[in-house]
């Protein structure tokens, strides 16, 4: 037991020196933008696809703000993907329709598998054009948004970009202030710094573009995940494409406000996430077109997951020495229990990236809330945890993929 504990505990200081590095170069480094510059274009045809189902309360926002975009009212369709919706999304989407003739194709879906995936797998026959850009309905992104993420795409070479996520409802209670805080690490940071140092940044699912050719040429748009977004970020990243991220592109989004609803978006997202890990860890390793700084960051990115379960067992095996009676061995292993509680309880320096973050976004008054996203980590934990357990059953007992979808809160 003792020689796994002192493994489980390396694992976790090499992830803790990851976010130590990362929040130094969000300091100290240079940092990256190297699309940010292209104002004027010959601007690309650009299909947007908008995930609804039930969405009334949102939908008509994100479309309000997609029709006052500064894209070239040519070169853009709108396709907003109601799929299988029961309650009032498509009477809205059809009287938009009807207003901004010519703007907005509908794809009404009313039968299929379920799931965002399946449903935008089956709305890209609308695609015109190679660059396609997905919001969820809750999302509502600025006037210049669109040019902002499609300049990248002037390199050859990238397949997937992504923008930053900023919370809309962030002042709503706790957790929303929480997740703000959360967010904030997550892109100002540690996006950010692993874009600057040429590492893995993560196509999201929302508020980014990909490539369509790239993505069929590295097999297709896949509906059987509940993560296509890292599935698509692995897949072409193993194909030889690069996956860019544009912290200044700043989109808000609804984040959850109750507590089940959250640990409910935790556990899909943990879940759909080791299903990647499972297919794709071996060729990600294989791939000619990696370097090792990309080989390592993305393996520690595709393992991020199974992370809790492991901090988990930790605290067992110290425990479970404790009371065994381990003697000088516990007395020996002493300074690696220190580091395990304190430098990697769930990883510590995760929360030196938040603070980091709040320094830089300028509202310093938030640092104040920094102590309350422990409970939220532990929560976090054991939902993780759970996710799992559910995936192993999942697969011995070859139970069908269920898609959870997160509640709205925002008044129609």
């Amino acid at each position: 037991m003792a020689s796994v504990l002192v493994f489980i505990v390396v694992i976790m200081m090499i992830y803790a020196v990851r976010h130590v590095l990362f929040t130094l170069n969000r300091l100290f480094g240079n940092q990256r933008h190297p699309y940010l510059d292209i104002d004027c274009a010959r601007w690309p045809l650009v299909t947007v696809f908008i995930a609804a189902h039930n969405e009334e309360k949102v939908i008509e926002g994100c479309l309000k703000a997609l029709l006052n975009s500064n894209y070239p009212v040519s070169a853009l369709r709108i396709v907003p993907v109601n799929d299988r919706s029961s309650d009032g999304t498509r009477d809205i989407i059809d009287q938009y329709v009807s207003q901004f003739p010519g703007r907005i194709t509908p794809f009404h879906r009313t039968s299929g598998k379920p799931g965002k995936a399946a449903a935008l797998k089956d709305a890209l026959v609308h695609a015109h054009g190679d660059l396609a850009i997905i919001f969820d309905a809750d999302y509502i992104p600025g006037r210049g948004l669109l040019k902002q993420l499609i300049a990248p795409f002037f390199d050859p070479e990238v397949g997937a970009v992504m923008g930053r996520v900023v919370p809309i409802n962030a002042g709503v209670n706790l957790l929303t202030r929480m997740l703000d805080l959360e967010r904030s690490g997550g892109y100002q940071v540690d996006q950010q710094a692993r874009m600057n140092l040429k590492l893995v940044p993560q196509y999201g699912g929302t508020v980014g573009g990909v490539r369509l050719s790239a993505v069929e040429a590295s097999g297709g748009w896949h509906d059987n995940v509940l993560a296509e977004d890292t599935d698509i970020t692995y897949r072409l990243l193993i194909n030889g494409w690069k996956t860019i991220y544009t912290n200044r592109s700043e989109c808000y989004e609804e984040v959850p406000e109750d507590w089940a609803v959250r640990i409910k978006q935790v556990k899909r997202w943990a879940k759909g996430h080791n299903q990647v890990l499972v297919r794709y860890w071996y060729s990600f390793i294989k791939s000619d077109y990696l370097s090792l700084r990309e080989r390592v960051d993305g393996l520690l990115l595709l393992f991020v997951f199974v992370m809790p379960p492991l901090l988990l067992l930790g605290w067992f095996l110290a425990v479970a020495l404790y009371f065994l009676n381990a003697g000088s061995l516990v007395s020996a292993l002493i300074p690696v229990f220190a580091l395990l509680a304190y430098g990697t309880m769930g990883n510590f320096a995760a929360f030196f990236e938040i603070t980091i973050a709040v320094l830089l976004d300028g509202n310093r008054r938030r640092i104040l809330l920094l102590p309350f996203n422990l409970l939220g980590f532990f929560i976090s934990l054991f939902a993780i945890s759970s996710s799992v357990t559910s995936l192993i059953g999942d697969h011995l007992f070859k139970r069908d993929m269920v898609w959870e979808k997160t509640i709205r809160y925002r008044k129609a």
